[in-house]
């Protein structure tokens, strides 16, 4: 059985940040969490940016029905340390930048990762 294909996706992504277990069980008996995570997550990024995001996560929802368990897709906040360091690593500049196998899909250039996977995933299965 082959493992699934690794895709890691660099891009800004919305974040919302929380306090330990007990205070965010408190914010959520106080009905106050909800609502603060859905208002950092709706002004974490302008309105391009957000609207890039909801693209990007439904293209990655179209590969996960189509790929199912062939995949396995990690994204990375471009402004994390981790997006800093894979941005480095791969010479990604512009986002969303997908890395197929150590091949790197910049700017958005989501067909070319497709076909990309496509190829990885339709190419025989090396023998040990």
């Amino acid at each position: 059985m082959r493992r699934p294909l690794r895709v890691e996706v660099i891009a800004y992504a919305p974040t919302a940040f929380y306090h330990c277990l007990h205070c965010e069980l408190v914010w959520q008996q106080a009905g106050v969490g909800p609502v603060l995570h859905a208002e950092q997550l709706a002004s974490g990024l302008p309105e391009d940016l957000q609207q890039a995001y909801r693209d990007l996560a439904a293209w990655i929802a179209r590969l996960m029905a189509t790929y199912c368990d062939q995949i396995t897709v990690k994204v990375i906040d471009a402004v994390s340390l981790e997006g800093w360091w894979k941005s480095l690593r791969y010479g990604a500049r512009r986002y969303p930048a997908v890395i197929v196998e150590g091949q790197v899909f910049a700017d958005g250039d989501l067909a070319g990762a497709e076909a990309a996977i496509a190829r990885h995933l339709s190419a025989p299965q090396a023998t040990a």
